[in-house]
């Protein structure tokens, strides 16, 4: 009797085992997952150490957009093109996960000249905005891109890397800002080149620290990123930490928070 017991007790925490299983890989395969930001190429708008929600649906389903790959399905179920604009996951050409802005679609031409955006043949409107000073903690130090110098700006409250801003406008209407450091011949005159089928044009806001399409992944960029490579649309920021958060010390975990950044959603 006892055995049998024990046998029913062990089938029963299987079975909700294998049920709780189940409900991660649909939440996180159909629904929604966490992305953390581990780099600068989308500043302004995504610093180190925010972690956002991605919704699974929008673009529809792939291998890429499953809970370690599976099923490993060829393809994609109920697919939709992103819209210009849109910031996206996806698999990166080696395997992790990356976010990038979506700027071309399949039959777009893209190039850029003197740092300007330039889509079908027609410059993308970009005007200067207020500078933007991203406050320095452990995860977000002061990085600029050769030869520029730092602009660093003490105040009370610690010091911030200040930048020039511009803001983007796609056609539509679609606007963000982006940061532009240098002159770089190699990600400012660009192309022009045609987005092949099946793929999209993916570009970082910080136009001059973003290995994006713009560079192939021969030499440490994303190239055209196939379609079928697409995890899901960034919607909201939903946690941010400023890097300085010890695990041995729980207070920290609340100190190193940067509530101001959480709650933020994607236009």
């Amino acid at each position: 009797m006892a055995g049998s017991e024990r046998a029913e007790k062990r089938g029963g925490f299987l079975k909700s085992l294998l049920i709780l299983v189940l409900f991660a890989w649909v939440l996180r395969s159909l629904i929604i997952a966490p992305f953390s930001i581990p780099s600068g190429s989308m500043l302004p708008r995504l610093f180190i150490g925010d972690y956002l929600l991605v919704a699974k649906w929008p673009y529809g389903y792939s291998r890429a957009s499953f809970l370690f790959g599976v099923p490993p399905i060829k393809g994609r179920l109920f697919s939709n093109l992103p819209k210009r604009g849109d910031v996206v996951v996806f698999e990166g050409p080696e395997g992790s996960d990356v976010i990038k802005r979506v700027i071309g679609l399949p039959g777009d031409t893209v190039a850029t000249s003197g740092g300007m955006l330039v889509l079908n043949g027609r410059p993308v409107p970009r005007v200067q905005v207020r500078d933007f000073a991203m406050p320095i903690s452990p995860n977000s130090p002061c990085r600029v891109v050769p030869p520029a110098n730092q602009r660093i700006l003490p105040s009370s409250e610690g010091e911030s890397c200040v930048f020039a801003v511009y803001r983007e406008t796609l056609p539509g209407g679609r606007a963000y800002e982006v940061i532009d450091q240098i002159e770089s011949p190699i990600v400012d005159d660009f192309g022009p080149v045609t987005v092949p089928a099946g793929t999209i044009f993916l570009m970082g806001d910080n136009r001059d620290d973003s290995a994006d399409s713009r560079i192939p992944p021969a030499l440490g960029g994303m190239g055209f990123v196939p379609v079928d490579a697409l995890v899901g649309r960034a919607l909201v920021s939903f946690w941010s930490t400023d890097g300085s958060a010890e695990w041995l010390q729980p207070w920290t975990w609340f100190t190193a928070l940067r509530p101001e950044r959480m709650g933020k959603t994607f236009s």
